[in-house]
């Protein structure tokens, strides 16, 4: 399936409000990411392209971007973001995660300091929490863990620049919670659902996009 072709970052905005969840690379699905309806000369560019657009997606108040699809990136709608946090945190609050003793101690640790600066930048975090040459290992295992299961998602990139003022380099993320950025209401408003029900919810308004025929491998993606 194709849509309208994605030439900008307010086309992401607008597509992942038609389909509520997007992942940014290709899958088992026609049609189900950015890489599928973005023009290859776009895709390919280093100048003005996706890769770009991230952070101002991000930034636009209407959607949510992390590492939420098997490990990868992708964006999903504020709307439908309290339903898919409702299933893959299973009910669960951060808090409670760790009082349950679900939580190992570097994710504990990384997410803490995250919820207390609000945003931070991934240089910072790994520097605070001394993942470097020397120190821990394992930082984009837990980052990647703890958006997965949506209790953190990437703000911002930002550009370093060099002493002329010139950007340079890939964006550099800026992590931060689903409630900080969005309220604590809005987030946990599925939470009087069942996640099996929120997940069924989510499927099924796939389903109506992509057809029943995708229904499996819809599940695979979401789950």
């Amino acid at each position: 399936m194709k849509f309208t072709p994605i030439t900008s970052a307010e086309s992401i905005v607008r597509l992942v409000d038609e389909i509520g969840f997007l992942p940014l690379f290709g899958n088992e699905i026609d049609g189900f990411s950015v890489e599928d309806n973005c023009p290859k000369y776009l895709w390919f560019t280093d100048v003005d392209g996706p890769w770009e657009w991230k952070g101002p997606v991000a930034r636009s108040g209407q959607c949510l971007y992390g590492k939420f699809f098997r490990n990868k990136a992708g964006f999903v709608s504020a709307d439908w973001f309290a339903d898919f946090a409702n299933y893959r945190r299973n009910g669960y609050d951060f808090d409670s995660l760790c009082d349950e003793g679900l939580a190992e101690y570097n994710e504990e640790q990384m997410f803490n300091r995250i919820a207390q600066q609000g945003a931070v930048l991934s240089k910072k975090l790994k520097r605070d929490l001394d993942y470097r040459k020397g120190g821990k290992s394992g930082f984009d295992g837990v980052i990647t863990k703890l958006q997965m299961q949506t209790y953190v998602t990437i703000d911002d990139f930002v550009y370093m620049q060099d002493k002329n003022g010139k950007t340079y380099g890939w964006g550099v993320a800026v992590y931060t919670t689903p409630e900080y950025r969005f309220g604590y209401e809005r987030i946990t408003a599925a939470y009087k659902r069942e996640p099996e029900q929120s997940l069924e919810r989510i499927v099924q308004h796939l389903c109506d996009v992509f057809g029943a025929a995708q229904r499996d491998k819809i599940i695979k993606i979401i789950k």
